[in-house]
């Protein structure tokens, strides 16, 4: 078991779903239980799945979780975008969300490979 908290990765996805929670804060009213809501179980998810998998034994399970948070990273991804092209997240805020979540994701990945076993 190891400290969540010490992971850069983890450091990273708290400071994106800050910023997340920050940015969809004037969201349309009427999101609010659509895309605001998704886009911020999304993010959460992302930080909250490494602490989760910092509490497993063993790299496989550990992964299993760095694997649901990168696909909750993909996820967020994808409602950035379609947020942009809505005209609800503007074009600064658009690129850097994205841009952290593109780090996070990369993060993932790399760490994803160093738990394979085998």
């Amino acid at each position: 078991m190891q400290d969540y908290k010490k992971l850069e990765v983890w450091k990273k996805a708290h400071i994106l779903t800050i910023d997340t929670y920050k940015s969809t804060i004037n969201f349309p009213k009427d999101e609010l239980y659509g895309l605001t809501s998704q886009i911020r179980r999304a993010c959460i998810s992302i930080p909250s799945n490494i602490a989760e998998g910092c509490s497993r034994d063993g790299k496989a399970e550990f992964g299993r979780f760095l694997q649901i948070a990168l696909g909750s990273a993909n996820e967020l991804e994808y409602q950035f975008l379609l947020s942009n092209t809505l005209k609800i997240l503007d074009s600064n805020n658009y690129n850097n969300l994205n841009s952290k979540v593109d780090e996070v994701r990369r993060m993932l990945i790399s760490l994803i490979r160093k738990t394979k076993v085998g």
